[in-house]
């Protein structure tokens, strides 16, 4: 179902009442939660909210239809994410200027979870406040204030929901994981894997969360969430440079991906999972299509608008990298890899000669995930291009003991492993990273 006909039904009585579900493959369906009410919290399903209308604190008409847009650009965009049961706009506005115990919308709604906020107007200055409640214990479990100065209240719309659904979706996930579960199933090593990923890139992370995806699927071998989760992750793990057989695991990755398209053709996962593939295989031109087929569904997809990017840098778009990249920053401002954004950033200042924008992006970068190597590879080029040899031929060595492989043993090597783009490209990396990389002590062969 697309999103136009998905917000018809929103605004459809007959919709009232009922809740979303997001279906592999088929779009969306809508669920009576007849069967859940007065249930205690804690038995309704997993990952399962309604977004309350959002509080106008002023007067004026038009801020009440912009309060009213957030409402229902985030209740449209949680029922995009795997597995989640979003309470429909209609019977969530119900509530409006209803004093309720969030545990008595909990049991009446059977939602775990229940989201409200406020919005604020000031001239052009507007300020949005949200909060996520544990329905079954009324305890705040995130909060965030979001501050703006703009005169285009649709633009900062589409922002502000983009960033509260990224930041929600990691939040919903990491409380799902630690919810105590007697008899695990599929779906809980489902969400303690997502959970596990969420902590960033790192061997021990990759490891962990595969090993929950594993357990998952050898639960319910047809689990179409659990394929494209292990897909997703292996290919993660590759590109990171932390795969100890590339090879193989690209090899298992095509074959979950080329399952989980034919049980669900429109899995944003699998096709992201399929995206990275094709960027590990030099392919960055058939890779874009992949991304942007996620971005058609969820405009909010950071993880697609990076690789995008980054598919822009190896194709040539140099000028149109960094756009992507920074409002992926924008939207998940938070988002666990958003270290390896700042190196690709950082990337696109060492290929155009900015060296001391580069170092800047790529210092942030090496602050947020320590752990990665090729922030370290590309500090070693940067800082050596400055003349800084001792700083360079540190982080060269940091590289070469955090990769998995011997990319950075020689020139040679580095170039045989690694996609450095169309020759426009090679030729920007051979004067600016590799000649880097030589200052810093790496022999040519």
């Amino acid at each position: 179902m697309q999103v136009a006909a998905l917000r018809r039904i929103l605004d459809d009585g007959r919709a009232e009442g009922s809740c979303i579900q997001t279906v592999p493959g088929r779009g969306y369906r809508f669920v009576a939660p007849v069967t859940w009410a007065g249930l205690d919290a804690r038995s309704a399903p997993r990952l399962s909210i309604v977004v309350l209308p959002f509080v106008n604190l002023n007067d004026d008409r038009e801020q009440q239809y912009f309060a009213d847009g957030i409402t229902e650009d985030l209740t449209t965009d949680l029922s995009r994410l795997a597995d989640m049961f979003v309470i429909s706009c209609n019977t969530a506005f119900t509530y409006r200027n209803k004093r309720v115990d969030t545990r008595q919308i909990g049991r009446e709604l059977g939602v775990r979870y229940v989201l409200e906020g406020s919005v604020r107007r000031s001239g052009n200055h507007v300020r949005i406040s949200v909060q996520l409640i544990d329905a079954a214990t009324d305890a705040h479990l995130w909060a965030e204030r979001f501050d703006s100065d703009t005169v285009d209240l649709f633009t900062l719309q589409n922002e502000i929901t983009g960033r509260i659904g990224n930041t929600l979706s990691l939040e919903l996930i990491g409380a799902e994981a630690v919810r105590p579960t007697a008899d695990p199933d599929a779906l809980d090593y489902i969400l303690r894997g997502r959970a596990a990923f969420a902590k960033g890139p790192g061997r021990d992370n990759y490891a962990e969360a595969i090993g929950l995806f594993e357990r998952a699927l050898a639960l319910d071998p047809r689990s179409v969430g659990a394929r494209s989760q292990l897909a997703y992750m292996l290919i993660s793990r590759v590109l990171e440079g932390m795969a100890d057989s590339a090879a193989a695991d690209i090899a298992r990755v095509e074959g979950l991906i080329d399952q989980v398209l034919v049980a669900s053709p429109r899995n944003l996962v699998a096709h992201r999972a399929k995206g990275q593939v094709l960027r590990a295989q030099r392919r960055c031109e058939e890779a874009i299509p992949e991304f942007e087929t996620v971005l058609a569904s969820d405009r909010n997809s950071a993880s697609a608008l990076i690789n995008i990017g980054r598919c822009n840098i190896l194709t040539g778009s140099l000028d149109e990298a960094i756009p992507p990249m920074e409002q992926a920053i924008r939207l998940s401002p938070h988002d666990p890899f958003i270290g390896s954004w700042y190196s690709s950033i950082g990337q696109v200042h060492l290929l155009q000669s900015r060296i001391d924008e580069a170092i800047l992006w790529l210092e942030k970068s090496r602050s947020a995930i320590p752990g990665r190597p090729m922030v370290h590879g590309y500090l070693a080029s940067a800082y050596a291009l400055k003349g800084d040899l001792d700083r360079a031929a540190a982080e060269l060595a940091e590289a070469r003991r955090l990769i998995s492989d011997d990319r950075y043993s020689s020139i040679a090597r580095l170039k045989a492993v690694a996609d450095f783009g169309v020759p426009t490209v090679r030729a920007l990396f051979e004067a600016t990273y590799f000649a880097g990389l030589r200052k810093a002590g790496m022999p040519e062969e």
